[in-house]
């Protein structure tokens, strides 16, 4: 029986097979005298941190140690899939720990975002979920809009502390660290190797001071996000990488949209109404009449209605449908990690979406 290695940066169980689990090391590697997993290498000679990704239960027997630390806890969530990237069972993870939650990729949100309310926002989405936060920055990582007010109010509330950051897969977590490393600690050499043999660790230190680390958490997986079910091509025309233009369809009943094949939004009863619809610039929109959406589908699904390309459709469940009464104030149809649909006014909708990936209402963001 082979002998256990472990990664002598993050003491995590070092394996050959999958580049993006964690503990990844290519099997050439394993001859040398200090052996380091793919991300420890990567921050070691590079200074970057890779986004790598761990199964529910795994992540959370490995993040619940949190809770018996004295830290600050920073949580990163992608602004444009909020409901995808709360973690819903952090309080169960960081226990009393203060927690600062951070809204990344403000880049995509059209210029005329209000941010006070969209921070009032995000701080009763948090307690919905059940946990209250300390603090609420708005950043982009990508393009380092926000990250001098974040490091700043990390400052205040970590009182020399240590610091993890907590994310779920594609929140933009790990270009977050990499702006935060290239603007805390410069260019010296920032792992700390730490060596715990027997034990899965997978968090990565960098030395924020003498007396603290800022700490490295894998992303965890969550299941509800359409990202999991389709291919990588078509993960990028999904997954928006610039401000997103609202797409406006004035829409009688008995009308339906189309986003690509993934989803479909039916308006079942109501007076005509404007859905503002925020998804990728990329992503294809098709209006039909209700009575001709099924047909559409069976007949042009991959084709007019793409994505999904032949890969995702071996991966992709069936579409199940949920019904919402929308009465009163501006309400978001949410299709996690596609994007929203933006309506007002007393109607009845029918939303279809990949069984698994929830949709659900929200009090509108914009």
């Amino acid at each position: 029986m082979q002998e256990e290695i472990y990664c002598q940066g993050c003491g995590v169980s070092i394996q050959t097979s999958d580049p993006d689990s964690l503990g990844y090391t290519p099997k050439s590697s394993l001859d040398r005298e200090t052996v380091l997993c793919k991300r420890c290498f990567r921050l070691k000679h590079y200074n970057e941190i890779q986004d790598v990704s761990m199964t529910d239960d795994d992540y959370l027997k490995m993040v619940s140690t949190i809770r018996d630390t004295d830290a600050l806890v920073v949580h990163v969530i992608d602004i444009f899939d909020v409901s995808g990237s709360l973690i819903k069972s952090l309080p169960r993870i960081v226990g009393n720990n203060p927690i600062l939650l951070v809204g990344n990729k403000m880049d995509l949100l059209p210029k005329s975002t209000n941010h006070r309310k969209l921070k009032q926002w995000l701080r009763s989405s948090a307690k919905e979920a059940g946990y209250k936060v300390k603090d609420v920055a708005l950043i982009s990582s990508v393009k380092g809009h926000g990250m001098e007010e974040l490091t700043e109010l990390m400052e205040i509330y970590r009182y020399n502390k240590d610091v993890y950051i907590v994310g779920t897969t594609n929140v933009g977590k790990s270009t977050f660290i990499n702006r935060l490393i290239k603007q805390s600690v410069g260019e010296s050499d920032v792992i700390t190797t730490s060596y715990f043999p027997g034990t899965t660790l997978g968090f990565i230190e960098i030395p924020l001071d003498g007396e603290a680390s800022l700490i490295d958490t894998p992303g965890i997986v969550n299941k509800e996000q359409i990202a999991h079910y389709i291919s990588d091509h078509d993960l990028k025309i999904v997954t928006p990488n610039k401000e997103i233009k609202p797409r406006i369809y004035q829409l009688n009943d008995q009308q339906t949209l189309y986003f690509g094949g993934l989803a479909r939004l039916d308006f079942i009863k109501g007076n005509k109404t404007s859905f503002v619809c925020y998804f990728s610039n990329q992503l294809s929109i098709h209006r039909t009449k209700l009575e001709k959406a099924d047909a559409l589908y069976d007949n042009h699904l991959g084709e007019l209605l793409s994505p999904p390309n032949e890969e995702t459709l071996n991966h992709l469940p069936k579409l199940t449908k949920s019904t919402f009464r929308i009465t009163g104030e501006r309400t978001d149809i949410v299709f996690p990690g596609l994007g929203w649909v933006s309506v007002d006014g007393d109607i009845t909708v029918e939303a279809h979406s990949p069984k698994g990936v929830h949709v659900s209402l929200r009090k509108s963001l914009l």
